[in-house]
């Protein structure tokens, strides 16, 4: 439902931080922003940064206002703050190419809705595979030096679930199991239908990865589960037949990422992106030959 004038100032910043998992909703964003800050400081001002680059520059590029308000134009500039930091050391080069690539975020994220076409975070991992290219080919570019990362608390062992597929965490880059568990109840206050099926696409990637797969090693670093949380959130529904299109979208998503793993390509969300086209136009085909 599009946003309304009279939308509150803070409005398209949070919905754009909420916006990531597909939730549009102010107090989702203010939950992500936190679930980030408790993990790493650093992180947050990235993503904070991006946020304010991609939202203002839709604002002065005159895009649809509606589109704004609802967050359409902060989350992939978001993940681009977030994710510069996260791959390179944090430079006065690196902060530069943060603010570029998170406008050329936004650039791309309008070509997509004035096409009507579902974009997902596509804008933002070409614009990290843009400056990866750039990394290696061109301008080499140093990674976060040890400990810049780290986390503000330093939380047990206990506390981590990342060798145990807590997706919803690493969806922004973020391990601590304490961050998923924010991230999770995040999404839950404003879908909980979404946030459930997002779970339990975690634990269907763990075992699809594991028995038909073999990634056992992989799943144990974390892998595969964060694509199939995305995955699963974008296709959640209330319909019965909602729940095997989450499946097969969140199968092609662990199968797209053991290959993108297999021939070495950093893939970061594209499994759940391809997934999800590949899904909407079967579901779009079914609904046709199908229809309710």
């Amino acid at each position: 439902m599009s946003s309304q004038a009279s939308t509150p100032i803070y409005a398209p910043y949070l919905r754009g931080v909420g916006q990531i998992m597909l939730q549009n909703s102010t107090l989702t964003g203010l939950l992500f922003l936190l679930g980030i800050a408790i993990n790493s400081l650093l992180l947050t001002l990235g993503m904070i940064a991006g946020l304010l680059v991609g939202t203002i520059t839709a604002k002065l590029l005159k895009y649809d206002r509606a589109a704004i308000n609802d967050g359409l134009y902060g989350f992939n500039a978001a993940l681009v703050g977030i994710a510069m930091l996260v791959f390179f050391e944090s430079t006065v080069r690196v902060w530069i190419g943060l603010v570029v690539l998170s406008i050329l975020s936004t650039v791309m994220m309008n070509f997509f809705l004035r096409k009507k076409l579902p974009a997902f975070t596509f804008p933002f991992v070409f614009c990290l595979w843009v400056a990866l290219g750039i990394s290696r080919l061109i301008i080499p570019i140093d990674p976060p030096g040890e400990g810049d990362l780290a986390p503000l608390i330093d939380y047990s062992v206990a506390l981590n679930l990342k060798d145990f597929g807590f997706g919803f965490g690493e969806v922004i880059f973020q391990a601590s199991m304490l961050s998923g568990i924010v991230f999770f109840l995040a999404v839950y206050v404003n879908n909980p239908t979404a946030a459930l099926y997002g779970l339990a696409g975690t634990f269907a990637a763990i075992a699809i990865a594991v028995m038909l797969i073999g990634k056992v090693d992989e799943v144990q670093q974390g892998w595969f589960t964060f694509n199939a949380v995305l995955a699963a959130i974008a296709l959640s529904g209330e319909a019965r037949k909602d729940g095997a299109f989450v499946l097969i979208a969140v199968f092609l998503a662990v199968v797209i990422e053991s290959v993108m793993q297999n021939i070495g390509v950093i893939y970061l969300t594209f499994p759940f992106i391809a997934a999800a086209w590949i899904t909407v136009a079967i579901r779009g085909r079914y609904l046709k030959t199908f229809p309710d």
